[in-house]
C-alpha cells in the first residue's frame, strides 16, 4: 500500500471532423517525448476552446490516444503521431482511453509511473509564503511599538 490512486480505465470510439482549426486539441507523448514516465503513449495535453474536440465533448485532457483511424500509435515517435494526425483526412476516427477516478473507497496501490496526491511543491510553496508574510508582518508591527 504506497498511498496512491486507482484508476478505473474505459475505451471508447470517437469520430471527430476536421474544423477550420483542426481537431482542437494537442498531444503529448511517444517514445521520444515520455510523458508518463514507463509509457511512450500519446495523451491529450489541452481541449483548444470552440474546436473540433470541444464541440464533441467526449475527448478530455488526460486521455490516452490508442488508435488514429484504426492504426495504433504504440512505440511511435512524437512527431510522427503528429504526422499521422496532419494526414489523417477530415473525418478522424479516435480510440481513446479515459482514465476515471473512482468514485468512492480508499485505494490501496497505484500503476508504475503515475502519479498520485498533490506534489509537495504545492502544499509547501504557498505554505512558505504565507509564513514568510506573517513573519513580515510581524516584524513591522513590532518596529512600530
Amino acid at each position: 500500500m504506497n498511498g496512491g490512486v486507482d484508476y478505473l480505465l474505459s475505451e471508447e470510439a470517437i469520430n471527430l471532423t476536421r474544423g477550420p482549426s483542426g481537431l482542437g486539441f494537442n498531444i503529448v507523448g511517444g517514445t521520444d517525448q515520455q510523458y508518463i514516465a514507463n509509457d511512450s503513449g500519446i495523451y491529450v495535453s489541452r481541449i483548444k476552446e470552440n474546436g473540433a474536440a470541444a464541440l464533441d465533448g467526449r475527448l478530455q485532457e488526460g486521455d490516452k490516444i490508442l488508435t488514429v483511424n484504426g492504426k495504433e500509435l504504440k512505440n511511435m515517435l512524437h512527431k510522427h503521431v503528429v504526422d499521422l494526425f496532419r494526414t489523417a483526412g477530415d473525418k478522424v476516427s479516435l480510440k481513446v482511453q479515459h482514465r476515471l477516478l473512482p468514485q468512492n473507497g480508499p485505494s490501496s496501490h497505484r500503476g508504475d509511473g503515475e502519479p498520485g496526491g498533490i506534489p509537495l511543491g504545492m502544499i509547501l510553496v504557498p505554505g512558505l509564503a504565507v509564513a514568510a508574510a506573517a513573519i513580515w508582518a510581524f516584524l513591522k508591527y513590532r518596529q512600530r511599538v
